[in-house]
């Protein structure tokens, strides 16, 4: 999704070389590296080590309201049926032009412009439906722009259902009770699984992004914002945390899905919106293995637990 992007059927540069050049992703080639640059500083809530942190003592019923039977599930991948698998993002120089965005929730977005390329990609494609994210990297002031629900408009801007702004060097939350372009209020890009992490030798070094159908109206930090009606308090509030337990033997799963249970160790995952249980969200990438990753579907509800969480907003 890059404006040279019929170079490669024509021979001239592969889909990898050309994201390199541009430093932007095609969205159905490999997404650009960042160079192992950290996403917020290493004491961010995502980069912290919670692998040593008591269980929570609702964890068994909370673990239950989701599921203990249901399987761990990577919501990202290489494409299928022609359409990309999970959540892409883009990156774009600091002096990549601004575009005005208009709000459907101003009041809870940061105001624009953006710096969004016209060919960014949008979660899902952009003639369908679902939520539409697109994340946007400038590398060079390293800040973070995500938009929700978003669809391009003629003469250049941009209209979505919301939309935050992150600085990627600082300790960066919305306002309490402010949403973001997730339900949770949270940054979406911190939380993907990534190919580069997974293969590099450091490995994927915070938390992950996660759902499940049945959320509870209430929030607990890093979230700042509540995507239910519901008030069973068995219910996951936003931004609850779950890991996978110590006693699940991980070293017979192949690397990619190992990568992954190893960050679930010890970052853990973050619940981020309403969606299908224990789906966990990374970028689309043809190089993650499909067969690799579908055995993350051996690990249930049971294997997992949430961490003391702390007390809860619900208003």
């Amino acid at each position: 999704m890059i404006g040279a992007r019929d170079l490669p059927r024509r021979g001239f540069l592969s889909a990898a070389a050309l994201a390199l050049l541009t430093g932007r992703s095609r969205g159905d080639g490999p997404p650009p590296a960042l160079a192992d640059r950290r996403v917020f500083p290493a004491d961010d809530p995502w980069n912290v080590d919670i692998s040593k942190r008591p269980v929570d003592s609702a964890s068994a019923t909370l673990v239950r309201s989701i599921g203990v039977d249901k399987p761990l599930h990577a919501d990202f991948g290489p494409e299928y049926q022609g359409r990309p698998i999970g959540i892409p993002y883009v990156v774009v120089p600091g002096d990549q032009p601004r575009v005005p965005v208009r709000f459907e929730y101003a009041a809870e977005s940061d105001p624009g412009p953006y710096p969004i390329p016209d060919d960014a990609p949008i979660e899902g494609g952009g003639n369908l439906g679902g939520d539409r994210h697109v994340l946007v990297i400038d590398k060079d002031n390293w800040k973070l722009y995500e938009l929700f629900d978003a669809h391009k408009e003629p003469g250049g801007g941009w209209r979505a259902g919301s939309g935050a702004i992150f600085d990627l060097k600082t300790n960066t939350t919305r306002p309490a009770g402010w949403t973001s372009a997730d339900a949770a209020g949270l940054p979406i890009f911190p939380g993907l699984a990534r190919f580069d992490e997974a293969t590099s030798k450091a490995g994927i070094r915070h938390a992950l992004r996660f759902t499940c159908v049945r959320s509870r109206h209430a929030y607990i930090p890093p979230a700042r914002h509540f995507a239910s009606k519901l008030t069973g308090p068995g219910l996951p509030p936003m931004g609850l945390r779950a890991r996978l337990k110590a006693s699940v033997a991980i070293d017979a799963y192949p690397p990619q899905a190992r990568a992954v249970l190893r960050a679930l160790k010890t970052y853990g995952m973050i619940l981020a919106d309403n969606g299908s249980d224990w789906f966990v969200t990374g970028t689309p990438d043809p190089r993650w293995d499909a067969e690799e990753l579908g055995t993350l579907r051996r690990i249930r509800g049971r294997d997992l637990e949430v961490v003391a969480m702390g007390r809860a907003v619900d208003r």
